[in-house]
């Protein structure tokens, strides 16, 4: 692979990974403070690298939602762990924190799993449509530039005029054109 693919290939891949890990970053921070806790700086960018590490050796290729479901998931219960961990917050805030320390609740855990997965869904589309995306430009460059690319010895993709239709024979024909015939009677 030349150099300049691979350094493209280096682009998407970090621009990809940087969208997940910057979503599953963001869904964590909302939920934790949506709770009722603070989230330190520090914790934060603890949390970015951690989600960055674990998407980069994923974001090579088109993944689907069996993929990114699962990661989301994970990276989402670790990240909850880190913040829980992260803040000193007093008993008295504590007992106000919907999370109230490491174990979550079952209203938590419901409203995780569907932030998860409509974050999941959310990802899988915007996956799809990105790799659409792609696949559309490099057919229509594929059109632009191919037949810039041929040489006089090549054959043409195409020739300038229509084939000539072949006559069919009809094997079953019923002919109702014409004018009506003459009943004889």
């Amino acid at each position: 692979m030349a150099w300049n693919a691979r350094r493209m290939a280096s682009s998407f891949r970090l621009a990809r990974t940087t969208v997940f890990a910057v979503v599953c970053l963001g869904l964590g921070v909302a939920a934790h403070m949506l709770g009722g806790a603070s989230v330190p700086a520090p914790a934060m960018l603890g949390a970015l690298g951690l989600a960055f590490g674990a998407a980069y050796p994923l974001a090579g290729r088109e993944r689907s939602i069996a993929v990114i479901l699962p990661l989301l998931a994970g990276l989402q219960v670790v990240l909850h762990l880190l913040f829980s961990l992260s803040h000193a917050a007093s008993p008295a805030q504590m007992a106000g924190h919907l999370h109230s320390g490491l174990v979550p609740g079952l209203g938590m855990l419901i409203t995780h799993a569907w932030a998860v997965g409509l974050t999941a869904l959310w990802l899988t589309r915007g996956e799809a449509a990105f790799w659409a995306l792609l696949r559309r430009l490099a057919v229509r460059l594929l059109v632009i530039w191919l037949p810039l690319l041929t040489t006089p010895f090549s054959t043409p993709l195409w020739t300038a005029e229509p084939r000539v239709p072949r006559s069919a024979v009809l094997r079953h024909v019923v002919s109702r054109r014409g004018p009506p015939r003459a009943v004889v009677t």
